[in-house]
């Protein structure tokens, strides 16, 4: 019984944690082509038993933040052993390191070390990196491509971890444990005033979110109908100053008012009853956007 059970073990902590053929995909390619499907098509060339699903391809072009927000926003809700290709590579074919992140939480994030993994690192943990050897995990045939990694590395590669068909220790060797990082305002409270970043928007509805979580939010001991000072800045410039309403729903208002409110990650966040506060405000998002809040 107890040999059963170790060979058991052995058997789902496959070096360290047992991928499950569970492939997810993310860039900023869009949808108008076939660059995602070419990626897709690679990875089930590697193998027809891969479960493959996709973050997003609306990743705006260049925007390794955004890129780095939405894996954070998808990752833990993925069973652990779950591989993550993400490709929004500007510095597509120079120096930057290709590597696969495992985490604590036993995820993989294969990727251009380029920003990209700033907050998975931070929310996950990191068991080990490596880099990719290209030598070894690249798609036959592909050395004269110097511009589609996400096809011819990333996918590749990635297809090859969640199926089994290489181990980690066979990604290539192994880096140290850091990440490069996209600085950016972090939620801290002092002296009755909550600072924290906006970092995307949730962009179907024009509403917009920070980072400040519930907890940090309840040193300023306001409660729902209370109304709350927000000041919202790019950069150092000054783009909002206002009261709002903490409200539970929208529908405790009128139809085009403004409030706040906790997002569905439990975040705090400014909306329009069915209407746009991004645009009406034009506030967007981004490691440079900060938000001042108070009573």
């Amino acid at each position: 019984m107890k040999l059963r059970l170790l060979l058991f073990l052995c058997a789902v902590t496959f070096n360290g944690f047992s991928q499950n053929n569970v492939l997810v995909f993310q860039s900023d390619f869009g949808l108008k082509d076939g660059a995602v499907s070419a990626m897709k098509g690679v990875a089930i060339g590697v193998s027809t038993d891969l479960k493959i699903f996709d973050v997003t391809h609306e990743i705006p072009a260049f925007n390794i933040w955004e890129a780095a927000y939405r894996l954070s926003q998808t990752a833990q809700y993925y069973p652990t052993g779950t591989v993550f290709v993400s490709v929004c590579d500007p510095g597509v074919g120079t120096a930057r390191h290709s590597v696969v992140l495992l985490t604590k939480s036993g995820h993989y994030f294969v990727t251009p070390d380029n920003g990209t993994l700033t907050l998975v690192a931070e929310q996950l943990g990191i068991e080990e990196i490596r880099e990719i050897d290209e030598v070894k995990n690249r798609r036959q045939n592909s050395n004269e491509s110097y511009t589609f990694h996400g096809r011819d590395v990333y996918a590749y590669t990635g297809a090859r971890l969640a199926s089994k068909t290489i181990t980690f220790d066979q990604v290539g060797p192994k880096l140290p444990n850091e990440v490069v990082k996209i600085e950016y305002q972090k939620p801290v409270f002092e002296k009755g005033i909550i600072k924290g970043g906006i970092p995307i928007l949730d962009i179907q509805y024009g509403n917009v979110w920070t980072n400040i979580d519930k907890k940090t939010f309840a040193n300023l001991d306001v409660k729902a109908g209370d109304l709350v000072k927000i000041q919202i800045f790019n950069g150092t410039k000054k783009v909002y100053d206002g009261k709002l309403k903490l409200v539970h729903t929208f529908g405790e208002v009128e139809v085009g008012t403004d409030v706040v409110y906790f997002n569905s990650l439990l975040n705090f966040s400014l909306a329009v009853n069915q209407g746009s506060f991004s645009e009406k405000h034009k506030i967007y998002s981004g490691a440079n956007w900060s938000i001042l809040i108070s009573k």
